[in-house]
């Protein structure tokens, strides 16, 4: 598995990677990839049945972790700084404890290490939804999805993993039938009980979003002792976007603290 990776630029050693979550990309971290490349050598990638990089059979955290060290290994990183977000995150801290020699400090927005529920279904739906073979542009595609999501910003997100194929016609471009079999895979806890890392661990977490609840700081201070965990009051689930300059901030001063 070769992933495919956006290099926002920027110098410095160690680098920075940054992982995306579920039905995301590396087009999602361009902005704030590039606010951090001030500081550090930026890359996002795209993981495995998502954006710009190969499809596979499987997706779960084992072979997404795999795939990282393959990406590294390629491209003659034996460290780095990472930023993972939602399921990136999840990904992010099972390397940490599964593979700690390749990370310096560990960054994860919005995300526990413990089993969520379904999350998703209203997604695949919506997207299953497009008549593909008969729809011209973005703009109709988005129209049929309104019967299932009403969130503007969620459809727009949606539609970034809309691509056209052969001819011009409109595809998607994630693996939609394997990413839907391994949703429930993906949404259960990376670790093992007794899983555990040590180092450095920054949680930035959304005021306002549902994924960080009462009691999931001592989840996640079991695995991370070492964990800082910040909230974020104005941000929902996606800070980087939400409260983008805070989120530069806070990222910015924990990387490069003594």
């Amino acid at each position: 598995m070769h992933l495919y990776h956006r290099d926002l630029g920027g110098s410095g050693n160690p680098p920075l990677i940054i992982l995306h979550g579920f039905l995301g990309s590396s087009r999602n971290w361009q902005t704030v990839g590039r606010d951090l490349s001030q500081w550090f050598h930026v890359y996002a990638l795209d993981l495995r049945n998502h954006g710009q990089s190969p499809w596979a059979d499987t997706q779960d955290y084992a072979v997404m972790a795999a795939d990282i060290l393959t990406w590294m290994s390629e491209n003659e990183l034996s460290s780095a700084h990472f930023i993972g977000h939602s399921m990136g995150g999840k990904l992010a801290m099972y390397l940490a404890c599964y593979h700690p020699e390749v990370l310096q400090r560990l960054v994860v927005v919005d995300i526990a290490p413990k089993k969520y529920p379904p999350a998703h279904t209203v997604d695949f739906n919506a997207m299953h939804s497009v008549a593909l073979e008969n729809t011209s542009s973005r703009s109709a595609a988005e129209k049929q999805m309104e019967e299932w999501i009403e969130d503007d910003l969620l459809r727009q997100f949606l539609l970034t993993n809309l691509g056209r194929g052969e001819e011009g016609k409109l595809k998607w471009i994630v693996n939609l039938s394997v990413l839907e079999k391994y949703s429930s895979i993906l949404e259960q806890s990376p670790l093992k009980a007794a899983d555990r890392y040590d180092g450095e661990v920054l949680l930035l977490i959304g005021g306002k979003s549902s994924y960080f609840a009462e009691g999931d700081e001592a989840i996640v201070t079991r695995h991370f002792p070492s964990a800082e965990i910040h909230q974020i009051e104005e941000s929902g689930h996606n800070p980087h976007f939400d409260t983008r300059n805070e989120f530069v901030s806070k990222v910015q001063s924990f990387l490069l603290s003594d």
